[in-house]
C-alpha cells in the first residue's frame, strides 16, 4: 500500500486527491456532496477516482479526512443537549461568560449574549473545592453527586460536561464524578475539563469543554459511520482527520476530542498552500482561498502558518488551537444588490449557494452573483474544457443588467463594480492577517485557489503588492491535497502562572520534559515510532497585570542556553512587533505547552516536462474581455498542455478541470518545475 488519499467535503463538492507516495502522479476527483449522510459522496468519490487510478481500495494506507462536521453542529444548533457539573456557587458560569462584545460600537448598545452551549436548567452543582494550588479545600460527596447525575438522566441530557474549580491543577474530584457517571449515565459520552483544557480561566475552560461535549454524539455518529463503510468497501489502511492546527488526529482520538475540529475544513486550505510552498520554492505566502460563499485568509511565513490560541465559530470562541484563519462573506456566489436606502452597490455575503446558484450555472437561480459578473466580463469564458461545461453567458448579462439600470450606468461597468467590490472584501480580509498583524505583505507571495481563487488572486496581488500571484497545480482540490500530504499531531497544555523573577529554569525545563513524555507517548499509541516523533514546546507569557498573553515557540536546549532572560528578551521583540511599545512591568509566565509531531510525509511534486518559453501549444481558442475600457482581445489555455517554463502573456484565461485561472493586463505568467503559474507584473 503506497497511496494516501486526501478528501474534503464541501456544502457543494466532495474533492479528492489522491496520491502515491512512491512515484509521485496523483489524481483528482470532484462529485456531488450528499449533505444529508456525507459518506454516501465520499465513497462514490472513493470509488471512481481508484477506478481512474486503476487500484481498490486495500490499496490506500492513509485515508486523510478534512470536515466542517464538527463546525455546522455549532453554527446551526444541532449540537447535543449538555449535562453540566460544576462546583457549588458557579452555576451560572456560562450565562455570565465574559463581558467583551463585538464591534466598537456594542459598548454603547445592548448585545444580547448568545444562548450558553449548556443550559442553565441542565446544569447542577456539586460540593467540594479544590484551592488555587490545587490541594483539596473540601471533598466531594458520592451521594450528591449520583443525585446530580440522576438528574441531568432524567432530564435527558445527550452529552456530560464536568468542569470544576480549579481543577487543571487537580483533577481527582472530576475523576470521581466519571467514576459514577460511568454507572448513571454508561451511554452518554463524558467530557472533562482537566483533560480537554487543563489551563486556567474557568469560564474559557468550561466553555471549550462544553463545546467539545456539544459535538461529540454529531462527531461520534459521523465518523464510525464513514469508518464502518470504509471498511465495508476494503479500505484496510488508517482513518485520520484533519485538526484545526493543521495536523492530523486519529478517528478514535476525534471522537473523544472534537473541539479540536472546528476548523478542520479551513485548515486543508493552509496545509495545501504549505505542501506547494515548499515543493515551489516560496516560503512566505498569504492564501486566498475563495469558494462559493465564502474567503479564508491565512499567513504562512517562513513555510510555517500562523497560528492562534482560540478558535473562533460564529459566536463561539474556544480555548483551542487553530490555524490564524480569517473568514469574510465573499464568493462566487455571493449576491450583488442595491439597498434602497444607500442606492450604493453591495456584494455579500449573502450567496446564491449551490441552489439556484449563479444565474450563469442555469439551475434557476435569479439574482446577480460574482461568478455573473465574471462571465459577462469575459473571464469565465461561457464554453469550458472543450464545450463539456457550458454557462448561460445571456442569463447572466440580464441579471447583472438590473445592477446596471439601478445604477445608471453600463453593463460592464456594473459588473466590473462587482468585481472590485469583492476583491476589496477579500483585500480586507487579508490585511487583517497582515498589515494588522505587524507584517508587511509586499513580504509575501499571494496564493489563490478553491474554485474562485485563481480569477481574483491577480487583482488581489495588485492590491496588496503581493508577488507573485501564484495559481498551485489543481487549485480547486488543494484542501484535499492538503488534507493527504500534513502530519499526526497532537498537545497538551499546563498553566503555570508566575512571575519570571520566582521561576527556577529547571522547573520550567522538568515540566516541559514530562509533557512531551506525555504527547509522544500519545502518538507512539498511533504506531509512529519514537525516532519519528519531533516535540515543540510553548510558553505564554505576558506583562504582569495584562488580561491577554503572547505565545513563544521554545526548545529545551534555547532555553537552556539562554535560560529565562532568553524568554523575556524575545517577548519583548515580539511585543514591540505586534503593539509598537514595552512595558516596564515584571514579566509573568502563564502556560507551557508541548506539541508532538509525527513524520512529514516527504511527498514530492511531479516535476513537469520542460517548454521553450512559447505556450502556444496549449492555446485552446482566441477570446476577448473587459479590460477596464473595451473588450479587447485575449487567449484561453488548457492548463494541462502547458510545459515548465511556458510563459503566458497578460490578458489570458486557464481552464482546467477545477479551477479557472485569470491573467490580467500588464502582467504575465510563468509556469514553475511543478506546474505552478507564477503570474508578475509584465
Amino acid at each position: 500500500m503506497t497511496f494516501r488519499l486526501g478528501v474534503d467535503v464541501g456544502g457543494t463538492f466532495t474533492d479528492l486527491l489522491l496520491f502515491d507516495q512512491l512515484s509521485g502522479r496523483f489524481w483528482r476527483q470532484k462529485t456531488p456532496s450528499t449533505p444529508i449522510d456525507s459518506s454516501v459522496g465520499i465513497l462514490n468519490g472513493v470509488e471512481r477516482i481508484c477506478r481512474d487510478a486503476g487500484i481498490t481500495p486495500a490499496d490506500i494506507e492513509f485515508f486523510l479526512h478534512g470536515t466542517t462536521v464538527a463546525t455546522n453542529a455549532i453554527l446551526e444548533g444541532k449540537g447535543a443537549r449538555v449535562g453540566l457539573v460544576t462546583t457549588q456557587g458557579y452555576r451560572q458560569i456560562m450565562q455570565i461568560a465574559r463581558s467583551f462584545v463585538p464591534g466598537g460600537l456594542a459598548g454603547w448598545i445592548v448585545w444580547p449574549k448568545p444562548e450558553p452551549l449548556a443550559a442553565l436548567a441542565d446544569t447542577i452543582e456539586i460540593t467540594g473545592r479544590m484551592d488555587a494550588q490545587g490541594n483539596e479545600v473540601e471533598p466531594v460527596d458520592d451521594n450528591d453527586i449520583r443525585a446530580a447525575l440522576t438528574t441531568l438522566k432524567g432530564q435527558g441530557v445527550e452529552a456530560l460536561t464536568v468542569s470544576l474549580i480549579n481543577a487543571y491543577l487537580n483533577g481527582s474530584h472530576e475523576r470521581r464524578v466519571a467514576e459514577l457517571a460511568a454507572e448513571i449515565l454508561p451511554d452518554v459520552p463524558l467530557s472533562l475539563s482537566h483533560v480537554v483544557l487543563p489551563e486556567m480561566q474557568e469560564y474559557e475552560r468550561t466553555l471549550t469543554t462544553v463545546a467539545n461535549a456539544a459535538v461529540r454524539p454529531v462527531m461520534r455518529n459521523y465518523v464510525r459511520n464513514l469508518r464502518d463503510k470504509l471498511r465495508g468497501g476494503g479500505m484496510v489502511g488508517s482513518l485520520s482527520l484533519l485538526r484545526s492546527d493543521g495536523g492530523l488526529i486519529s478517528s478514535e482520538k476525534a471522537e473523544e476530542h472534537p473541539v479540536s475540529l472546528l476548523m478542520s475544513g479551513p485548515a486543508g486550505g493552509v496545509t495545501g498552500a504549505l505542501w506547494v510552498g515548499r515543493n515551489a520554492g516560496i516560503r512566505n505566502i498569504l492564501t486566498l482561498d475563495v469558494g462559493g460563499t465564502s474567503t479564508d485568509v491565512a499567513l504562512i511565513e517562513n513555510l510555517d502558518a500562523r497560528r492562534v490560541r482560540t478558535t473562533e465559530v460564529g459566536h463561539l470562541a474556544v480555548r483551542a488551537s487553530a490555524l490564524d484563519v480569517k473568514t469574510v462573506g465573499a464568493g462566487g456566489g455571493s449576491i450583488a444588490y442595491v439597498p434602497e436606502l444607500t442606492k450604493a452597490l453591495r456584494v455579500g455575503p449573502q450567496s446564491a449557494g449551490a441552489v439556484p446558484g449563479p444565474v450563469a450555472y442555469g439551475k434557476g437561480g435569479v439574482q446577480p452573483t460574482v461568478t455573473d459578473a465574471n462571465v459577462v466580463l469575459g473571464y469565465l469564458p461561457e464554453s469550458l474544457l472543450g464545450g463539456s461545461f457550458k454557462l448561460d453567458r445571456v442569463g447572466a448579462e440580464r441579471a447583472v443588467q438590473g445592477i446596471a439600470d439601478q445604477l445608471g450606468i453600463g453593463l460592464m461597468e456594473a459588473a466590473r463594480g462587482i468585481i472590485d467590490i469583492v476583491n476589496e472584501n477579500m483585500f480586507g480580509a487579508l490585511r487583517m492577517i497582515s498589515v494588522q498583524q505587524g507584517y508587511d505583505p509586499r513580504h509575501f507571495a499571494l496564493m489563490g485557489f478553491g474554485g474562485a481563487g485563481p480569477l481574483h488572486v491577480n487583482a488581489v496581488a495588485r492590491l496588496m503588492g503581493s508577488w507573485p500571484a501564484i495559481s498551485p497545480v489543481s487549485p480547486g482540490v488543494l484542501c484535499a491535497l492538503g488534507d493527504a500530504t500534513t502530519q499526526m499531531r497532537t498537545e497538551t497544555a499546563r498553566s503555570f502562572s508566575r512571575r519570571f523573577a520566582d521561576t527556577d529554569k529547571a522547573e520550567v525545563q522538568a515540566i516541559l520534559n514530562e509533557m512531551a513524555t506525555q504527547t509522544r507517548t500519545e502518538l507512539a499509541a498511533e504506531g509512529i515510532p519514537d525516532a519519528d516523533i519531533t516535540s515543540l514546546f510553548e510558553i505564554d507569557v505576558r506583562y504582569e497585570g495584562q488580561a491577554f498573553e503572547v505565545p513563544l515557540a521554545i526548545d529545551t536546549e534555547t532555553l537552556a542556553r539562554d535560560g529565562l532572560n532568553g524568554v523575556t528578551a524575545r517577548f519583548d521583540e515580539e511585543h514591540r512587533r505586534l503593539f509598537t511599545f514595552n512595558m516596564a512591568s515584571p514579566h509573568e509566565l502563564v502556560n507551557l505547552r508541548a506539541v508532538a509531531l509525527g513524520p512529514q510525509p516527504d511527498l514530492q511534486a511531479p516535476p513537469l516536462p520542460k517548454g521553450n518559453g512559447d505556450a502556444s501549444a496549449a492555446k485552446l481558442r482566441d477570446h476577448h474581455l473587459w479590460t477596464g475600457t473595451e473588450m479587447s482581445p485575449a487567449v484561453i489555455y488548457d492548463r494541462s498542455k502547458l510545459r515548465a517554463g511556458d510563459i503566458i502573456a497578460g490578458p489570458a484565461i486557464v481552464v482546467e478541470m477545477d479551477a479557472t485561472t485569470l491573467i490580467e493586463p500588464g502582467c504575465f505568467g510563468q509556469v514553475d518545475a511543478v506546474g505552478n503559474i507564477l503570474i508578475n507584473l509584465a
